[in-house]
């Protein structure tokens, strides 16, 4: 073993593996920053399936879903006013209303219309499956229309979270029997299933559509002008559309809970992901949701949990980490 000739004080070899350690450690902190980000979000998207079938049950579709993205609008705008520096990122966004309110509509209001009259005719295993299917539609948009070429180890990721998700589903439907009970016919089903599969294409879309026109705008404002803008879209159909019996205080809770965290505090979480690793990033959140869905029956409904399950969950969570990225990330930082 031979040592440095000169002084600790000012040895070069030091002071050149100093920059390049504390790259390793911003490199590995953000990677476990974001994937923690991804976590988060799909725990609280997770919830919004129970939030969503206690809110549209009294309140109906759009009635239901305006008040939804009401209230995640009305959140965000006061945590921007609570930021500092909210006046130059006005100004930045003022050039982009256009985009923000096409992003409302593509990214809130049709997707979450979509599946509130989804949601309540399926069964949530197939929900969850349809759900899953989002990270697959951002890829497929961002090839074709962005040219942005995932690698095969995002690609295996991919594929290995589906995977997962379908035998996790699999094992639930092969323990009910069938989808028979979660809707009176199937034609009914096959509706719910379509309008489902056609939120998740339109995430896709606008995943893609964020990263292309507002990838220059901070995350919070673009979360708060989409939301704005779906609102602007839907509280006028949701006024015509009102029930006309009284709501009870618990669809309001489920209302209010989808408002803030689901869609407020979750908004932020995306699209915070989104610039930073892109739309097949983000949406892969969406793989987790069916593990703390199985995580919430657990602790909420005294659901026993198979030790099938626990290993489909894991297969998910390999996948989610191979297909945001992470092990290429640290690969060449730990190397």
């Amino acid at each position: 073993m031979t040592s440095c000739p000169c002084s600790i004080r000012t040895c070069r070899c030091v002071q050149r593996a100093m920059p390049v350690t504390r790259r390793r450690l911003r490199m590995i902190s953000r990677a476990v920053f974001d994937l923690t980000n991804l976590l988060a979000l799909a725990a609280l998207w997770s919830t919004s399936f129970l939030f969503v079938r206690i809110g549209v049950a009294e309140f109906g579709v759009v009635p239901m879903v305006a008040l939804r993205v009401s209230i995640g609008a009305t959140f965000l705008i006061a945590l921007l006013i609570v930021r500092k520096g909210v006046k130059g990122k006005w100004r930045d966004s003022q050039r982009k209303l256009w985009p923000l309110f096409v992003l409302g509509v593509l990214n809130a209001a049709m997707p979450f219309c979509l599946f509130a009259y989804a949601v309540p005719a399926l069964s949530v295993g197939l929900a969850c499956v349809i759900n899953a299917t989002a990270p697959l539609w951002g890829a497929l948009v961002a090839f074709l229309w962005l040219g942005d070429r995932p690698s095969i180890m995002r690609i295996a990721g991919i594929v290995l979270c589906f995977a997962g998700v379908t035998l996790m589903v699999g094992s639930q439907i092969s323990a009910t029997g069938s989808f028979a009970g979660a809707a009176p016919c199937a034609r009914t089903t096959a509706l719910a299933a379509g309008a489902g599969l056609t939120a998740t294409a339109l995430l896709g879309i606008a995943a893609n559509y964020t990263k292309r026109y507002l990838s220059d705008i901070d995350p919070l404002m673009i979360a708060a002008g989409s939301l704005v803008g779906a609102s602007i879209v839907l509280l006028p159909l949701a006024a015509w559309a009102w029930p006309a019996t009284p709501v009870s205080m618990r669809a309001w809770l489920a209302a209010l809970a989808l408002g803030v965290a689901c869609t407020g505090v979750a908004y932020v979480l995306y699209f915070r992901l989104l610039n930073a690793g892109g739309p097949a990033q983000a949406m892969t959140a969406t793989f987790v949701i069916p593990v703390f869905g199985i995580l919430w029956d657990s602790l909420f409904l005294s659901l026993s949990i198979s030790i099938w399950m626990i290993e489909c969950c894991a297969i998910v969570l390999v996948g989610t980490v191979l297909a945001t990225g992470l092990i290429e990330r640290l690969r060449p930082q730990l190397s």
